[in-house]
C-alpha cells in the first residue's frame, strides 16, 4: 500500500502532505500510529538477550501461562527499544537452518497491522524470537477477562478489520499461512490499535503442529489431513469473529447450530445490547458463518473480508486509545465539519457517495484546462463519452466500471476534472484500493489546493488505513478551508 511514485510522483505533492504519503509507505514498512520507524531484522547473541531480560528474570515473563508455557515470552529493553522476546523450549527447532530461514523470511515483513519481528537468536540449542512489545494486553484479555469495561462495538469491528488487513498483507507477501490464529494472537499497541502477532507466521518444525488449541476450534481439513491451507486461516478468523460477537470462546459447531436455528442473537455479548444495529450484527454473523463453512472452498478469501468489514466501521475518526479509554497525550479539538466532512470522518461510504453524486460537477468551475482548438475538436467528444459512462457507472454503484472509464478520461490528458478525481478516488476506496484512492485525493489537492473535498477524501482513506493522526490533520485542513469560504 505504499505510495506509488511511478504514477503520482511524490515530488509534486505539497509539503504539508508529503508526510502523509511517506507514512502510508511507513504503515506498510512497520510504522504504526505514533511509533518509531522499525529497524531491519537482526540476528542477536544470546548474551545480549539475556541482558535485555535481566537474565530471563521471572518478573519479566509476559506469557499468558507464565513459566508453565512451553515457550515463554519475556519483556525486555534492547538497544533503546521495548521488545518481547520469545524463548522456545530446549527441544524446539532442532533444525538450525530451518529456524533461521523461517525467522529471516518473517522478519522481512513490515506492517502497521503486525507485531513486527525484529530479530532472532540461534546459538547452540537456544532459539529465540524478538518482536515489538505491545503494552496493552491481548484481545483474549479484553474480551474474556476484562476488569473495568468491555470492548465496545466500534472497537470490536475495528479489531476484525485490522486483523483481516494484517492477513491480507501477509498473503500479498507470500505468507498466507498463519498457524493457530486465536484471540491471544491479537495484541494492542501503545495507541490501542490491534496488531497480529508475528509468532503465528512461524511453524514449529519439530512437532509439525499448527494448532495447539482445543480441537473443537480446529479447521476440519486440518483434523482430516494434518495440513494447513490458506482457507484454514479464514476458518480461524471466523472463530475470532465469534469471540468478538459473544465475548466468549464458543465452539464453532455450537455457534453454527444457533445461527442455523436463527437464534444467533443468543450469541451476542449482553454487554453490547442496544449498542449496535441489527443489520451490522447480522452481517458479522453472516461473515462468521461463511468463514466457518465445513468445506474449505466455500469460505471467502481474506481480501473480500476486508472489503466487507470496511463498510461496518463505526466512529472511524475516533482513535483506538479513546475507544479503549487508554490514557494518551493528545489535545483533541472539536471540528465543525460539513456533511461531506462528517461522512468522511465516519468513513460512511453510502453518505459520501450520495453527497458526491448530489454535488455533481459544480466544483469543476475554475479548474485549469489549457486546451488548443485542435484538441477540442479531435478529442473532446470521445473524452466526454468516457466521463459520461463513468458517471453512469458511479451512479449505479458499479465502481469497477467507473474506475475504468474515469481512468480513460484522465489518461486522455484533454482536460482536468476535480470531480472525476474525487469520484475515482471514492471508487478506489470502495474497492479497497487504498493506495490509488490516496493518490487521487492528493492529485486533486495539487490541482486545487483550496478544495476541502480533496482533504476530506484523504481523511477517509487515511482512517481506513488506520492512520488516525494524519486523517485528523486532513480533516482539520479541510474544515479550515471551508470556514474561510463562509
Amino acid at each position: 500500500m505504499g505510495a506509488r511514485c511511478s504514477k503520482f510522483s511524490i515530488c509534486w505533492w505539497p509539503l504539508h502532505f508529503k508526510s502523509s504519503a511517506l507514512q502510508l509507505h511507513h504503515l506498510e514498512n512497520g510504522g504504526g500510529s505514533g511509533g518509531d520507524a522499525i529497524p531491519g531484522f537482526v540476528e542477536y547473541g544470546i548474551e545480549e538477550l539475556r541482558a535485555a531480560t535481566e537474565g530471563f528474570a521471572p518478573d519479566r515473563i509476559v506469557s499468558e501461562h507464565g513459566e508453565k508455557a512451553p515457550n515463554v515470552v519475556y519483556s525486555g529493553e534492547l538497544r533503546g527499544r521495548a521488545v518481547a522476546i520469545k524463548r522456545f523450549g530446549k527441544a524446539a527447532w532442532p533444525d538450525t537452518r530451518q529456524f533461521l530461514e523461517e525467522a529471516r523470511a518473517v522478519g522481512q515483513l513490515r506492517s502497521g497491522r503486525l507485531v513486527n519481528l525484529l530479530g532472532c537468536c540461534c546459538e547452540g540449542k537456544e532459539r529465540l524470537l524478538v518482536a515489538e512489545f505491545m503494552p496493552h494486553e491481548t484481545l483474549a484479555k479484553h474480551l474474556f477477562h476484562w476488569e473495568t469495561q468491555p470492548l465496545n462495538w466500534a472497537m470490536r469491528t475495528r479489531v476484525a478489520l485490522y486483523m483481516a488487513q494484517a492477513l491480507d498483507y501477509c498473503s500479498s507477501k507470500g505468507r498466507a499461512l498463519y498457524h493457530d490464529l486465536h484471540a491471544y494472537r491479537v495484541l494492542f499497541d501503545q495507541d490501542g490499535n490491534p496488531r497480529l502477532s508475528c509468532f503465528g507466521l512461524m511453524k514449529n518444525s519439530r512437532d509439525g503442529k499448527s494448532y495447539s488449541t482445543n480441537l473443537a476450534f480446529t479447521p476440519p481439513e486440518y483434523l482430516r489431513t494434518g495440513r494447513v491451507i490458506p482457507e484454514s486461516v479464514v476458518y480461524s478468523f471466523g472463530t475470532i469473529l465469534l469471540d468478538l460477537l459473544s465475548g466468549k470462546h464458543i465452539p464453532p459447531s455450537h455457534a453454527l447450530d444457533l445461527i442455523r436455528g436463527k437464534n444467533f442473537l443468543v450469541l451476542m455479548d449482553s454487554c453490547l445490547e442496544g449498542h449496535f444495529s441489527n443489520a451490522d450484527g447480522t452481517e458479522i454473523v453472516r461473515l462468521a458463518s461463511r468463514c466457518l463453512q465445513y468445506e474449505a472452498r466455500d469460505r471467502p478469501n481474506v481480501k473480500s473480508l476486508v472489503t466487507a468489514l470496511i463498510s461496518l466501521q463505526k466512529d472511524a475518526e475516533i482513535p483506538s486509545y479513546v475507544l479503549m479509554c487508554i490514557p494518551h497525550d493528545s489535545s483533541e479539538q472539536t471540528l465543525l465539519l460539513s456533511p461531506l466532512g462528517e461522512a468522511c470522518a465516519k468513513v460512511d461510504l453510502n453518505a459520501i457517495h450520495e453527497i458526491l453524486e448530489k454535488v455533481g460537477y459544480k466544483d469543476d468551475d475554475g479548474a485549469p484546462n489549457d486546451l488548443s482548438f485542435q484538441m477540442w475538436t479531435n478529442q473532446l467528444h470521445e473524452t466526454l463519452n468516457w466521463k459520461k459512462h463513468g458517471d453512469d457507472a458511479f451512479r449505479s454503484k458499479d465502481f469497477g466500471r467507473a474506475i475504468d472509464f474515469y481512468t480513460k478520461f484522465i489518461n486522455s490528458g484533454t482536460m482536468i476534472s476535480l470531480t472525476v478525481l474525487a469520484r475515482r478516488c471514492f471508487s478506489y476506496l470502495t474497492n479497497n484500493m487504498l493506495q490509488e484512492a490516496l493518490g487521487d485525493a492528493m492529485q486533486a489537492q495539487v490541482v486545487s489546493p483550496e478544495w476541502p473535498t480533496a482533504y476530506y477524501l484523504q481523511a477517509a482513506t487515511l482512517f481506513t488505513l488506520g492512520m488516525e493522526g494524519d486523517a485528523r490533520e486532513a480533516l482539520k485542513h479541510g474544515a479550515s478551508l471551508e470556514a474561510k469560504k463562509q
